[in-house]
């Protein structure tokens, strides 16, 4: 099996975690592109928080990697990614727009980009789905 196949025959968990952090990865770099403190950021904020937080809390359910029980690294990435939005959040309804960017931008790059690479590591599914083998 591979390619899409391999995916699809994936349990829902991961193929539900891995559609919202594709979404994830593109509604990021929508709002890097668009104005900012306008209406639809706001909306679009909102639905990138939503992702991410499903994105974090998915990340339970899933135990490919296990090393401490049934959990990973990974599973403390997606503690720090939910106080991270929350933090996130916090600062732009205080005003702090500077650290609120900052922020967030922090998060897009470390939980999307930097661990979506990992998933791209030769023996894990994503690779698998992209390279083959």
């Amino acid at each position: 099996m591979h390619g899409l196949d391999l995916f699809l025959s994936a349990s829902w968990l991961i193929q539900f975690h891995t559609i919202l952090a594709l979404a994830a990865i593109l509604a990021g770099g929508l709002q890097f592109a668009l104005p900012k403190g306008t209406g639809s950021h706001r909306l679009l904020g909102r639905f990138w928080v939503g992702g991410m937080a499903l994105v974090a809390l998915s990340a339970f359910g899933i135990h490919e990697l296990r090393m401490i029980g049934p959990f990973s690294p990974i599973h403390l990435l997606a503690v720090l990614v939910l106080v991270t939005l929350w933090q996130g959040v916090r600062l732009a309804r205080r005003g702090d727009i500077a650290r609120h960017r900052r922020t967030m931008i922090r998060l897009y790059l470390l939980a999307l980009l930097i661990t979506g690479a990992f998933t791209l590591l030769p023996g894990r599914l994503m690779h698998q789905v992209l390279f083959g083998g």
